[in-house]
């Protein structure tokens, strides 16, 4: 691996809504690439907040400050707001930071939800509670508000030569969510199946093609469960390629994937590499993870809106849920004989 200056392609996968009852189990990616990045002997990735400090935080805390942030990046968990937040809008720090984060060169406005599913390559709409109108975008302040803060995202990114690459997010709903688990060994698997798909995006891009001028792509993936040994599972999704175990721990397990060159010139007969670990709580340690929690996180709360507008237009008075065990419970219980047989088996997710 090379230690010299190089750019580096560094991303982050997690996941949002892998235990509830009911709603879409999403999974987002952040991909960003780091000019002239030279890492000390044995160093992780860079640190995108030190680098991008000038415009983005990581606590709400931070926006106290004389001079605060434009944005605040951390896990979902810290930055969702409580539903019953009087003061602000519960998704103010999550779309913030989404929508400031877009790649530039996507510099169509996002006026609803619906575009934003378009441009984070999201597909909910086929189940009735996840079709209708649009919801408007920004829920939390104005399209002018969202461009200035873009703008000085874009310019911290330029100071420190980061570029937002890309932003994604697949989204499975219950139905799709119960298919798969009825062919593949728990929920676990159904999850990993889209963090593989994320890997395999960023595996196709021409940074992983091995050379001279780069460094070898790093992808960090929130570790989700007990698993330490992520080996055979990668071999299925990079098939032909080498997988070299750097290291497998309690709180850490590093792989390299490696495919020699084919026997053509052509694209995809070219060698390729690539760096993934898994870890625990990795949205604390590296921005792209807790970027793709927020896009995750983001993306299942306006499924959700959706869900409640529709439900709650055929059930009077029948109050919102976030879709966990409880609560859902309690949902399914207040809905009562207004679903039937079939909408019951297709909202509720088997585990």
């Amino acid at each position: 691996m090379q230690d010299h200056p190089a750019p580096l392609i560094y991303a982050g996968i997690d996941e949002a809504g892998y235990g509830p009852t009911l709603g879409p189990l999403c999974v987002g990616l952040a991909v960003f690439e780091v000019g002239a990045w030279s890492p000390a002997p044995a160093a992780g990735p860079p640190d995108l907040w030190a680098l991008l400090r000038a415009a983005v935080g990581r606590d709400p805390a931070d926006l106290r400050r004389h001079a605060p942030p434009a944005v605040l990046v951390n896990d979902s968990k810290r930055l969702k707001l409580a539903n019953d937040t009087k003061s602000r809008h519960p998704l103010t720090h999550l779309e913030r930071g989404v929508l400031a984060f877009l790649p530039p060169e996507d510099a169509a406005p996002i006026p609803d939800d619906a575009a934003l599913f378009r441009r984070l390559g999201v597909a909910l709409d086929h189940r009735p509670w996840y079709a209708g109108d649009p919801l408007p975008l920004p829920a939390s302040t104005t399209a002018d508000h969202v461009r200035l803060l873009a703008s000085r995202v874009a310019a911290a990114c330029d100071a420190a030569a980061v570029r937002p690459l890309d932003l994604r997010c697949l989204a499975l709903d219950e139905s799709a969510f119960n298919a798969r688990l009825a062919e593949v060994p728990g929920k676990a698997r159904v999850s990993f199946e889209l963090v593989a798909a994320m890997l395999a995006r960023v595996w196709r891009g021409r940074a992983c093609v091995e050379g001279p001028g780069h460094h070898a792509p790093r992808v960090v993936v929130d570790r989700q469960g007990g698993r330490t040994a992520y080996g055979p599972l990668l071999a299925e999704i990079f098939p032909g390629a080498g997988v070299r175990v750097l290291g497998e721990t309690d709180e850490r397990s590093v792989y390299e994937i490696r495919r020699e060159a084919g026997p053509g010139p052509g694209p995809g007969d070219e060698a390729r590499l690539m760096r993934i670990s898994f870890e625990v709580e990795a949205e604390q340690r590296h921005l792209p993870v807790a970027l793709a929690s927020m896009t995750a996180k983001l993306i299942r709360e306006l499924a959700m809106a959706r869900f409640n507008r529709y439900w709650g237009g055929r059930v009077a008075e029948l109050k919102p849920t976030a879709g966990y065990a409880t609560d859902a419970r309690r949902w399914l219980r207040d809905a009562g004989a207004n679903l039937t047989a079939e909408e019951r088996q297709a909202l509720i997710r088997r585990a």
